[in-house]
């Protein structure tokens, strides 16, 4: 059996109302006295009116430039040495937590996330994806140091963009889809794997039965539990699937899917969770597990998550739906981790064969 490294949690996590409020003392509590704040845009607009006052805490505030390169996290820890900063705090959606990660990696300093979405379970993963400067993806590092801490305030969440929480819906339902088909090929379970799939299941579970009550919580801006529960299922919950699973729990065919997808750039206006749900379709056809699809089109449906390439306006030339299924399938890519035979054939054949299912589901709503 091959190496698994538990990577379960952060030293500390929070989520309660009123949360970022204690910053500065956890700040305090770890030593750091000169932080740089990364944050995004957007994001940092809606996050302001609740970021606690540092009053005893140097802070340089960065915008973090829009996306997690190789370049931009050489930037920042050049210049977190050349001010002698000795801590990061991350102050936004995913792609600012990785950036925060792969930069407090390369500068040995800690980070601490305060995430202002639920779309992905960047916040609790010390692991970042790394993109080209043409936004096309072209890895994902995994650190051998946990996240210092991560502050969750509801609030902010609350009153984040709806479709932002769908799209990470789509990506923590592929957990279950993903994990589960890498756990069923071993013979035996070791326990962290047995956590990871608990988790994974678990994720499924909630997210089919409290999405549609925590996107109306979002729409009324009400706190209850259902929204409290998807919160926590995208971030804590998602990452203890890998956090546990490692290898046996992190990705299979759903993600190699997506980031091939980001070769074509009529793909990136589409959020990445958006992409995933689709790819779990795809997956679920190469798989030949038809029934579930035709269980998860009426939640899809629900939430208005893309079943198709149509759906997202994709139109595909079979030159283009040759080159994604060319990248999807390289060598050392997860879809290999599928009990099936993957070939760009049988990729390109399973897309086409969903763009088929899709329209005859179309046909019975």
């Amino acid at each position: 059996m091959q190496q698994l490294i538990v990577r379960g949690a952060p030293q500390e996590y929070e989520c309660r109302v009123g949360a970022w409020q204690g910053l500065e003392d956890h700040l305090l509590k770890r030593k750091l006295s000169n932080v740089l704040i990364l944050h995004g845009k957007k994001s940092w607009e809606a996050a302001k009116p609740y970021f606690p006052s540092l009053t005893t805490i140097t802070c340089r505030f960065e915008y973090y430039g829009g996306d997690c390169t190789d370049d931009k996290t050489a930037f920042f820890a050049q210049l977190i040495q050349r001010e002698q900063i000795d801590g990061i705090v991350a102050v936004g959606g995913g792609k600012v937590a990785d950036l925060g990660k792969a930069t407090a990696n390369q500068a040995h300093v800690p980070i601490c996330i305060l995430p202002t979405l639920a779309a992905t379970c960047a916040a609790y993963t010390p692991l970042s994806v790394i993109y080209f400067e043409d936004g096309s993806m072209d890895r994902y590092d995994v650190f051998n140091q946990a996240n210092a801490l991560v502050l969750i305030e509801p609030e902010v969440i609350l009153h984040s963009p709806v479709e932002l929480m769908v799209a990470g819906i789509g990506d923590t339902l592929a957990k279950w889809y993903e994990a589960e088909p890498i756990i069923a090929q071993l013979a035996i379970k070791p326990i962290e794997v047995q956590v990871a799939e608990f988790a994974a299941k678990k994720c499924r579970d909630v997210l089919l039965a409290d999405s549609s009550d925590a996107l109306l919580a979002m729409e009324n801006k009400t706190l209850i539990p259902a929204f409290l529960n998807v919160l926590e299922t995208n971030i804590l919950l998602a990452g203890m699937v890998g956090g546990f699973g490692d290898d046996f729990g992190r990705t299979s065919g759903a993600h190699s899917l997506h980031d091939a997808l980001t070769i074509l750039p009529g793909s990136h206006v589409h959020l990445h969770g958006n992409k995933v749900a689709y790819c779990i379709l795809v997956q679920l056809v190469i798989e030949n597990k038809l029934t579930e699809i035709e269980q998860l089109f009426p939640f899809y449906q629900r939430l208005n998550l893309p079943i198709s390439l149509k759906a997202m306006d994709l139109h595909l030339t079979d030159e283009e739906y040759q080159r994604v299924a060319e990248r999807a399938s390289l060598p050392g890519e997860t879809i290999h981790l599928l009990k099936e035979t993957i070939t760009p054939d049988v990729i390109v054949t399973a897309m086409k064969k969903l763009e088929e299912l899709t329209i005859k589901e179309a046909t019975l709503l």
